[in-house]
């Protein structure tokens, strides 16, 4: 769309400042391509992109900026090509990464006027959330699934995005259902995911019985269970791979054939017994994908991906040993690995296979996305940006895409509220400090002494404590010998007898001439614990009760509230 028609439709100065600003989009997805094809038409010059997906063949029906020619290319990158032919003359840098990277950093988030969210998961929605308020930037959030749509505005004294809970109701299984008598697909899919995967690659969870589960075959998958870590020991090696196959698709299936009385009712499992088979080499993507893999070919794969993710292991171990994978539907080698083994144990047990296509979307937890409910979602951010970047806050409202039921209208609105007084992000200080990283951390605890933070002080980094009261080994260390470095985050609280004089700070970490930037500091609040009928806690009243609310995990799924 042209200046003059923009100018006709919202005014002089409000395409003035659709020009002059600077937005940033978090997800080149299904609302990411829909999102910054509205942006470029609607004349938006500077926008920047940052997305750490390949494009896959399973996108194409929905991600329109995106061709098969692209498949396996970087989604930003492609985004960036695409949405440049709508007006050659905008200024568009795509960033080929991950959010959490610590180069983006609160400057970088700080250099736009916008920030528009197009995401597939909550961890990354958190973390522009948090950077979103200590940037002192708007924030447009949205999400889609299926029928259904969400989108909002997150600024300064407007309810941020961790107001509201985010349940995640995670479907689970008897244990012995999974490990002993499966009977549906999924079983063989969390089998291989959950338990084969993260036993092999990750960290292996913790299988609480239920009520269903036998106590004595309980007992005997644990053993079992402490047999296949051991085995570990010789992931990446060349045998590594067959002895892991005659072990849970030989040995372990005849283990469960001498109980006998598991199958008075149900059909017997058929032992696989190991075969040299020919190297599966892939030709046709739409083939790979679509279609269900034969017997030997989900060996094969098998046999390949446990020797390539074994390798990648043990490269990644040398530089931290305690690293472990996790599962990741985008992951090309994880969910081959997953769809070979689901099918080789459903083959097993006379299941139904599924095609690569099938394990992702129900490893992955997705409800097929709608392009349409993409579309609109992305012309409703471009509607609530121009309302922010024109200073009509006052004119904000959430609004939602509710299909189906007895409601008479599809697109619904909310007004905005006033932040959750103990949610635990809005409740936070942000502050900026800068510090030389040659000064050790006795000097940063002077700073924050200066602040007139008083009682005793706790420190702590992402992943450890550096102080408190009982734990002053560090104090003489230079901050750069304990990690701190330019865009650390380190998270500090105080225990005062006043409890008007607590605080939570996130601080961000600068390099340079001692100096604190921040506003008017806010108590932590009081939280009080939360007790079901049954007397136990459950948890915090860091968060609204009462909130109606569903939880959709996948492509581009967010949780979304309903009436």
């Amino acid at each position: 769309m042209n200046s003059e028609s923009l100018t006709k439709i919202f005014g002089k100065d409000t395409v003035s400042k659709i020009h002059s600003s600077k937005v940033l989009v978090v997800g080149a997805g299904g609302i990411g391509c829909e999102l910054l094809k509205n942006l470029v038409m609607t004349g938006f010059h500077n926008i920047e992109i940052i997305d750490l997906d390949t494009i896959d063949l399973s996108n194409l029906n929905r991600q329109f900026l995106f061709q098969k020619q692209h498949i396996k290319k970087p989604k930003a990158v492609v985004a960036r090509e695409s949405v440049l032919k709508f007006n050659p003359n905008a200024k568009i840098v795509s960033h080929f990464a991950s959010v959490f990277d610590e180069k983006y950093d609160l400057d970088w988030f700080r250099s736009f006027n916008l920030v528009m969210n197009a995401l597939d998961n909550i961890a990354a929605r958190r973390h522009v959330n948090k950077m979103c308020l200590a940037a002192n930037v708007p924030l447009v959030e949205s999400g889609t699934a299926g029928y259904h749509g969400q989108v909002s505005v997150h600024f300064k004294d407007i309810t941020c995005y961790d107001c509201v809970p985010k349940p995640i109701e995670k479907k689970t299984y008897p244990v012995c259902t999974i490990r002993s008598t499966p009977s549906e697909p999924i079983h063989c899919i969390v089998w291989a995911k959950n338990y084969l995967f993260n036993t092999l690659f990750g960290v292996p969870e913790e299988e609480e019985p239920s009520p269903e589960d036998n106590a004595e075959e309980v007992s005997n998958l644990k053993k079992e269970a402490e047999a296949l870590k051991q085995m570990c020991e010789s992931i990446g090696k060349p045998d590594a791979a067959v002895k892991v196959f005659n072990k849970v698709f030989s040995a372990d299936i005849k283990r469960l054939l001498s109980m006998e009385d598991l199958w008075k009712t149900r059909q017997k499992p058929i032992p696989l017994e190991f075969k040299k088979v020919k190297e599966f080499k892939q030709a046709d993507q739409l083939k790979f994908d679509q279609t269900v893999w034969t017997l030997e070919e989900n060996i094969s794969i098998f046999l390949q991906t446990i020797d390539e993710l074994g390798k990648l292991l043990l490269k990644e171990r040398v530089k931290d040993p305690k690293y472990a994978m996790s599962f990741d539907k985008d992951d090309e080698l994880a969910l081959n690995f997953v769809t070979a083994t689901a099918n080789l144990r459903a083959h097993i047990f006379h299941i139904e296979k599924k095609s690569r296509f099938s394990v992702k979307e129900m490893a992955g937890n997705i409800i097929p996305a709608i392009a349409t409910t993409n579309a609109i979602v992305a012309g409703m951010m471009i509607v609530l940006a121009i309302k922010v970047l024109s200073n009509q806050k006052d004119q904000c409202q959430y609004s939602f895409l509710a299909y189906g039921g007895d409601r008479t209208h599809y697109l619904m609105n909310e007004p905005l509220q006033k932040p959750n007084p103990k949610c635990a992000i809005c409740s936070n200080n942000y502050v900026t400090i800068t510090i030389e990283l040659d000064k050790p951390l006795s000097a940063l605890v002077e700073l924050l002494r200066e602040m007139n933070i008083d009682g005793d002080l706790t420190i702590q980094d992402q992943h450890r404590l550096l102080y408190d009261i009982d734990f002053e080994d560090n104090l003489g260390f230079s901050l750069s010998s304990l990690g701190i470095k330019k865009g650390t985050q380190l998270t500090i609280t105080n225990d005062d007898d006043e409890d008007s004089k607590n605080y939570s700070i996130i601080a961000f970490i600068k390099e340079g001439e001692p100096s604190v930037e921040y506003g008017e500091l806010k108590p932590r609040p009081i939280v009080e614990p939360v007790i079901n009928d049954n007397g136990k806690r459950e948890g915090s009243e860091l968060q609204h009760k009462n909130t109606k609310e569903i939880l959709i995990i996948g492509d581009e799924f967010e949780p979304i509230s309903l009436d």
